[in-house]
């Protein structure tokens, strides 16, 4: 795992130095928590990976029993699963575990979109209708990771306009096993193009203080990417079979 920057050792020593005193309690376990979930989430760390106390406690600088009370919390929140006898690794979460969560988050942000279009305001506005023209200039750059960021600073701006607290706590939770899966998506060839056209009618629709409008432009939306997720498991057609001759 690489150790996030603000977790170095600095010249008076911290978390991860060698013989520095380790953090413990509430506060080794928050560190901990904080710096793992951010590894996941950022890929460092792979589905299935194994994940070695004694040796995160060291890298982390907090005590084994802060280390084991934070994979707690991180199993809690799905991104952790713990083997019986053979300790916890990172949790995969399986395609139709992806297509539910995402038809869960259907509900939910389509709430947050209809209410952010009810409550919006001129600045939010404009920042919502700027952060679509960056969507269009990154597809037309070909920049698909850029585009994946701005995805994800949209849906975060759209809960924060909602006020819906309940329901973007519940979206954070959500959307955190799904990671990998979306970065997959996002890599696909025509990805980015065929989800533009969906966030800027979102953006239309709120901006515009369209509700109704706002909560199906969401649920399309979202409804095209369970369709994405599901298209992963058909075979590339274009690939030629390796067995096919041989059959004849």
């Amino acid at each position: 795992m690489r150790v996030p920057d603000d977790a170095a050792p600095d010249a008076a020593g911290g978390p991860g130095v060698p013989g520095a005193s380790a953090v413990a309690g509430a506060q080794g376990r928050r560190l901990a928590g904080e710096r793992l979930r951010q590894a996941i989430l950022a890929g460092d760390m792979a589905p299935g990976q194994r994940l070695v106390e004694e040796e995160l406690a060291g890298m982390l600088g907090v005590t084994r029993a802060s280390l084991r009370a934070a994979l707690f919390d991180l199993t809690a929140d799905g991104l952790v699963e713990r083997i019986p006898n053979r300790g916890a690794r990172v949790r995969a979460i399986t395609l139709g575990e992806a297509v539910a969560i995402t038809e869960c988050r259907m509900a939910l942000e389509g709430l947050c979109a209809a209410k952010a279009a009810g409550r919006v305001t001129g600045p939010e506005a404009a920042r919502l209708r700027q952060l679509g023209g960056e969507l269009q200039r990154s597809v037309a750059d070909g920049e698909p990771l850029k585009y994946s960021a701005l995805n994800g600073e949209l849906h975060r701006l759209v809960r924060e306009i909602s006020g819906q607290t309940v329901a973007a706590a519940l979206l954070e939770r959500l959307n955190g096993p799904l990671v990998r899966h979306q970065f997959q998506l996002s890599l696909r060839p025509g990805r980015a193009q065929a989800s533009l056209g969906e966030h800027l009618a979102i953006i239309a629709a709120i901006a515009g203080r369209r509700p109704a409008e706002a909560e199906e432009a969401t649920r399309r939306h979202l409804r095209s990417v369970i369709t994405a997720l599901l298209d992963q498991r058909k075979p590339d057609r274009r690939k030629p079979d390796p067995h096919k001759d041989e059959a004849r």
